[in-house]
């Protein structure tokens, strides 16, 4: 138990911040805090012109959504980095237990993905001059959190991908720009076509800014625990489909020794 705990936790950290090796860490700040705000502007200004919804709308949307790049290209990268490094044979011919191991890694990525997330709601807020209810803060960081949990739930999927396709930048793009439309960041559910909608419901963020959005409207957490419940349940489906598909990914390479093959 306390290797495993070692493993989630230690291991977790030190592959996080291995990402950052070969960046300066001053890189952060136009990716992961400026990016976001350039984002909430665009659409809350093409919103005004027009005269669509709230800056309010816009702002929850985005900065929710935008927790996809960290949680989406930091989990590829876990994965698909230390395949590039060909180091990924190392850790796999370990004993590592591999619930810890994945797992693990994962748990920087939510809190990253949260803060960014959290940061661009703050900064959004005040730039457009949006209002939140005081009364709404704290169950909107409870809310900011479990989308980063959801999303990275889909990142663990989009890790597992890594060992099987050369370069996963792209599908980690083409993946940010369908929960950009589909999950009414910036266009409401009910006027997308009746498949994208319902398609929309499968994904993160869907159900996390529609809370969200209620929260800030002055409902209470209760209110909105459905769901709440259902944006946990999408991120933990994807989180438990995307742990099989590494492992059984991870058991093909082996057998036909294609683990670090580009």
């Amino acid at each position: 138990m306390i290797v495993a705990v070692r493993i989630f936790f230690v291991g977790g950290v030190t592959s996080f911040r291995a990402l950052w090796y070969w960046l300066t860490p001053w890189i952060y700040v136009p990716t992961m805090l400026v990016a976001p705000i350039f984002q909430i502007l665009l659409f809350a200004y093409i919103g005004r012109s027009a005269h669509l919804r709230s800056d309010e709308f816009y702002v929850i949307g985005n900065a929710l959504q935008y927790a996809s790049i960290p949680c989406l290209f930091a989990m590829a990268q876990s994965v698909g980095g230390e395949r590039y490094q060909q180091t990924l044979g190392a850790i796999l011919v370990s004993p590592a237990p591999r619930i810890p191991l994945f797992f693990g890694r994962s748990l920087p990525v939510v809190l990253n993905g949260a803060f960014v997330s959290a940061f661009a709601l703050v900064a959004g807020s005040l730039i457009l001059g949006v209002h939140l209810p005081a009364s709404s803060l704290a169950p909107l960081a409870l809310v900011v959190l479990i989308a980063s949990f959801s999303c990275t739930g889909l990142g663990l999927m989009n890790a597992a991908l890594s060992l099987r396709i050369r370069e996963n930048a792209v599908l980690s793009n083409a993946i940010f720009g369908f929960l950009l439309i589909f999950t009414g960041a910036n266009v409401p559910l009910d006027a997308l076509p009746g498949w994208m909608s319902t398609a929309a419901q499968g994904m993160p963020f869907t159900h996390a800014i529609a809370a969200a959005r209620k929260l800030a409207a002055g409902a209470s957490l209760g209110d909105v625990g459905g769901l709440v419940g259902a944006e946990l349940l999408v991120g933990a489906i994807y989180g438990l489909a995307g742990y099989g598909l590494l492992r059984w990914f991870e058991v093909q390479s082996r057998r036909h020794a294609t683990l670090e093959r580009s």
